[in-house]
């Protein structure tokens, strides 16, 4: 099963992370719609639901990658990624340090680790725990208020100095992603330029196009 989680991440290039009602919609359709548009992993972050809440949204996010074969991580929260039977975990520099997320999703699980300045990539990369990191924010964004935009500079330090899985993440849509290619990304996280998109499978295919990835 981790085996599989790795040849999955490796090859994933579009990520999305939504909350239990994307853009104020039904979940279950919205998802259905993303993935087939080919996003490759999906995080369920919910900064507003309690225990049971996160609980009852995993059952139906869990349920809408598994049907597409993509990957279901949830935010902050090894414990409940654990319980959800999520294929991973993803935590921030104020979260759980990655090593006590790795402790408790076990090796089975995927565990990712956001950066925001080259020497945290650079320690995320050596730390020998995360199996993948985002980096950023490229751009300022409301999903993240008083995080200041990083730019790209911290971009083009991962993509001289990767030996696993990065995303870019800040911010990003469309029209946003050609200078973050340019500057080495290959992988990006989007949030709005998903669940705000009137198709969000079109929207997923015109992201992958702009990432230089193979279709769907």
């Amino acid at each position: 099963m981790a085996s599989d989680r790795m040849e999955r991440l490796r090859d994933a290039v579009l990520y999305l992370v939504c909350d239990a009602h994307p853009g104020g919609r039904e979940a279950a359709p919205f998802l259905d719609a993303a993935l087939r548009g080919g996003v490759d992993v999906v995080q369920l972050r919910d900064k507003r639901l309690d225990h049971d809440g996160l609980v009852a949204a995993a059952v139906v996010f869990r349920a809408a990658c598994a049907h597409h074969d993509a990957l279901f991580v949830l935010n902050d929260d090894p414990e409940l990624a654990a319980e959800v039977g999520a294929d991973g975990v993803h935590v921030g520099q104020d979260d759980a340090p990655a090593d006590q997320a790795r402790a408790a999703v076990g090796p089975e699980r995927i565990v990712g680790l956001s950066t925001h300045t080259a020497a945290q990539f650079d320690a995320a990369v050596s730390g020998g725990v995360a199996d993948y990191v985002a980096v950023g924010p490229v751009h300022a964004t409301p999903t993240k208020p008083g995080r200041p935009a990083a730019g790209l500079e911290p971009v083009r330090h991962a993509a001289r100095h990767a030996s696993l899985p990065w995303f870019a993440i800040g911010g990003l849509d469309e029209a946003r992603l050609a200078p973050v290619v340019a500057a080495g990304a290959r992988r990006a996280v989007v949030v709005r330029a998903l669940t705000l998109a009137p198709d969000p499978e079109r929207a997923a295919r015109a992201l992958r196009r702009a990432l230089g990835a193979r279709p769907a």
